[in-house]
């Protein structure tokens, strides 16, 4: 069976996706950070929560202030990315689901009421928007370069509130020279897939 995506647009989005360790110095337009939010804003998530929220970090002031607060290797890659975006999940999202859901303007209330309920929420499709935005990253022929080593709580003090949750960090640009690890193995079909 074939997919519908043709061959190169699979091996753009997967096959050949990789997470970039360098980058060259070709800067990320604001264009194309709206094209591909503009592309990712369409994958679905439960009740259209949309609670993923991005923080880009353009200015040396910011990048600076971001550094401590990355793992030791990954603060080089950072600092040379063109640009680097923090990916959060918004805690407060429901108070959106009126406008975003409006078939069932009582959800807000209903399901997302108490706090932890909404952490949880936010959590799980934040992180399935923040994938989407890696495959939109991709989509726009830039590489994605994914990081969850940092001081989540330092980051959520220095560029969020309480109200929003780090989820990964994201170096943005055109691969540079030595980008790529080798590639990692990948489990089989019939190790993941079991039908019952």
């Amino acid at each position: 069976m074939t997919l519908a995506l043709d061959s190169a647009a699979q091996d753009l989005l997967f096959r050949e996706a990789r997470t970039a360790n360098t980058f060259t110095d070709e800067p990320v337009t604001e264009e194309q950070v709206q094209a591909i939010y503009d592309l990712v804003k369409f994958g679905p998530t439960a009740f259209n929560q949309s609670p993923l929220r991005v923080v880009l970090v353009r200015s040396e002031e910011a990048r600076e202030r971001l550094a401590p607060h990355m793992a030791e290797g990954n603060r080089a890659k950072t600092a040379s990315a063109p640009l680097v975006a923090i990916l959060a999940a918004d805690n407060e999202f429901h108070e959106e689901l009126p406008n975003l859901f409006p078939a069932f303007p009582k959800a807000k209330d209903m399901f997302f009421s108490e706090r932890p309920v909404r952490e949880r929420a936010a959590a799980f499709n934040a992180a399935l928007q923040a994938a989407y935005f890696l495959v939109g990253v991709r989509a726009a022929g830039l590489a994605a370069g994914p990081m969850t080593g940092f001081d989540f709580t330092g980051v959520q003090k220095e560029f969020l509130d309480g109200d929003h949750t780090p989820l990964m960090i994201v170096n943005i640009g055109k691969p540079g020279d030595d980008a790529w690890f080798p590639r990692s193995p990948r489990l089989a079909y019939d190790e993941v897939v079991t039908a019952v």
